[in-house]
């Protein structure tokens, strides 16, 4: 009898873009980029483009819940990403089905403001998704504007990132990377920090001088996502990941998609990430 073979799967539990660069979409493109098979829960429909956020429709909880449902028990998965959480409600399905199923690998990307500036949480969810889904992560991956909110204190040089992230990783999370994209200069620091280390890794970066910059969380945490599904350990698919939507940015950044942010190049062919 021929065995079949499997693609690694990972599924990403966020909000959807129409205008193709960030959330659902992004997380898709690059999940097959990277070799895995995906499969999502939509948890709002956004009306965006390149210029911002101009409305957010919530998806129903009980089919949020029961999208995430219906993939965990046929298809299965290996990892989780989880993006765009709109309210209190949805972040108890998600944790309810997720403590049920039990993925291997949760990566949690605290969405809570949009490139453009555009909220994308209601208040009353950042303390419940601290609580609730904290604990349950693989590794947390919040910008310098939410690692101030979630740790409560202003993040605007190396030395604060590093202060967030052991704040952070108290939470009870297994890691943490505090991305610096924002910091000001030539040179981005992102901050890695597990709850079995003392030091934190420091990656330092050139930066890439690019208007198509959306989407750019959505893509690392998918890339992690993706690259621990594969088998990754944590440290090298967080280092793999930053290196793919490095590459991404350097590779889409001659390119022209609408009027404002436009996306990163997800299918530049990363044949070998090192």
């Amino acid at each position: 009898m021929k065995i079949l073979k499997s693609y690694p799967k990972v599924l990403t539990i966020a909000g959807s873009d129409s205008g193709g660069g960030a959330g659902i979409q992004a997380d898709l493109k690059t999940i097959s980029a990277l070799g895995c098979y995906g499969t999502s829960a939509i948890t709002a429909v956004t009306v965006q483009n390149t210029l911002g956020v101009s409305n957010i429709h919530p998806v129903p909880v009980d089919i949020v819940k029961e999208q995430i449902e219906a993939v965990l028990s046929d298809i299965g998965t290996d990892a989780v990403k989880i993006g765009m959480l709109h309210s209190v409600k949805i972040i108890e399905a998600v944790k309810n089905v997720l403590k049920e199923y039990k993925p291997a690998f949760i990566i949690l990307d605290p969405v809570m403001v949009a490139a453009s500036g555009d909220k994308l949480i209601e208040d009353d969810t950042i303390e419940v998704m601290i609580k609730e889904l904290f604990p349950l992560a693989t590794v947390i991956t919040p910008n310098l504007d939410e690692a101030a909110i979630i740790a409560g204190m202003p993040v605007k040089t190396q030395e604060d990132m590093i202060r967030a992230a052991k704040k952070i990783l108290s939470y009870g999370s297994r890691s943490v990377l505090v991305k610096g994209g924002h910091l000001p200069g030539n040179k981005l620091f992102d901050i890695f920090l597990t709850n079995k280390d003392s030091c934190p890794l420091i990656m330092e970066n050139k930066k890439i001088q690019s208007h198509n910059i959306h989407g750019t969380g959505c893509t690392l945490s998918s890339a992690i996502a993706s690259l621990l599904a594969k088998g990754e350990s944590l440290e090298q698919a967080v280092k793999k990941g930053i290196v793919y939507v490095h590459t991404a940015i350097e590779r889409g950044k001659n390119y022209k998609t609408g009027n404002g942010h436009g996306p990163v190049n997800h299918f530049f062919a990363p044949k070998k990430l090192k």
